[in-house]
């Protein structure tokens, strides 16, 4: 259905730059697009990006480069694109908590619904609650009865205040009355290798960041989010007493505002090839990352869905 309505949107768009005729943007890409990345280096975002990357400019016929801009929970990066000229070559590889969440704990220097267009949602991961193998936690009881005993003993290592790991660890802290150390890092992979180097004592991660770990055996998953089982033998959030909408990252690429209607096109067109794609499917499977697309406006429509949720959840979080 998603990849239907991507090719309509790509067909549309490409009647367009026929009708004007205009060389530039019949030609465009003319150059490499910039992907910007607001986090650090071995993240579950910097992992999907280079099969992203690698296979994508098959369908745009130039190079889609990787650039690591973490800092300030995200802002540095998406700052720097919202700052960026509207011409369709910086783009901002971003998810949902610094997208949408972000403008009600700090003050933003942009409007999120009205200064970047979506180009297209990939797809969304649920996340994971993990140890390491010799952890003497060997349940998620276990670790929720020591955060019981021991208020703020437990460092929680995330990656960045209100954002991807940080939110759902704030949701499970309210809903099991609980109170853990959360220590920031600068993006998912800096906290993982601050659980495995045992800076750490528990941190979260998505399947893509995990499946290294797990094979190599050196974590032990405790809970993931979600209804259904993302392991046969670890509960589910909703099985260990953590309800609702907790701990889901929706990865999106948004452009500018202003970016021309006939790039947005090209690559909206392009993501909904690459999703037809062969190799990229496999190389998503090895990850476990789901392949889940959605185009601009249809995820612009959760976007605005996702602005009045967050304020609600920040105001319950922050007591206000």
């Amino acid at each position: 259905m998603f990849t239907s309505i991507l090719k309509k949107v790509a067909l549309a768009g490409g009647l367009v730059v026929s009708a004007l005729g205009t060389a530039a943007w019949a030609e465009y890409p003319e150059k490499p697009i910039t992907m910007v990345i607001p986090f650090g280096p071995g993240g579950s975002h910097d992992l999907n990006a280079r099969v992203i990357t690698s296979i994508i400019p098959t369908y745009l016929e130039q190079a889609m480069i990787v650039r690591l801009t973490p800092g300030a929970g995200g802002q540095t990066g998406t700052q720097e694109v919202a700052n960026a000229a509207a011409d369709g070559y910086t783009l901002l590889f971003t998810h949902n908590y610094v997208d949408m969440l972000q403008q009600y704990v700090t003050d933003v220097p942009y409007d999120p619904l009205t200064d970047f267009v979506p180009i297209a949602r990939v797809n969304y991961a649920p996340i994971g609650v993990v140890v390491r193998a010799d952890s003497p936690y060997e349940t998620f009881d276990d670790l929720i009865a020591a955060a019981d005993a021991d208020p703020g003993s437990i460092r929680m290592s995330h990656s960045g205040n209100w954002g991807a790991l940080f939110v759902p660890a704030a949701q499970i802290m309210l809903a099991r009355d609980i109170s853990f150390n959360l220590v920031p890092y600068q993006g998912g992979g800096p906290a993982m290798q601050a659980l495995l180097s045992g800076d750490a004592d528990v941190t979260m991660g998505f399947p893509s960041t995990l499946s290294g770990q797990i094979d190599a055996g050196e974590i032990r998953v405790l809970a993931t989010a979600g209804t259904d089982r993302m392991f046969d033998d670890v509960p589910t959030f909703a099985e260990v007493g953590v309800e609702g909408d907790v701990g889901f990252m929706h990865r999106v690429l948004v452009a500018p505002a202003g970016t021309p209607d006939e790039a947005v096109a090209k690559l909206t067109g392009a993501f909904a090839e690459l999703i037809e794609d062969t190799t990229f499917t496999r190389m998503m499977g090895r990850l476990n990352e789901s392949i889940e697309l959605l185009d601009g406006p249809t995820y612009q429509a959760l976007r605005e869905e996702q602005a009045v949720a967050y304020k609600e959840l920040v105001d319950q979080l922050t007591g206000q």
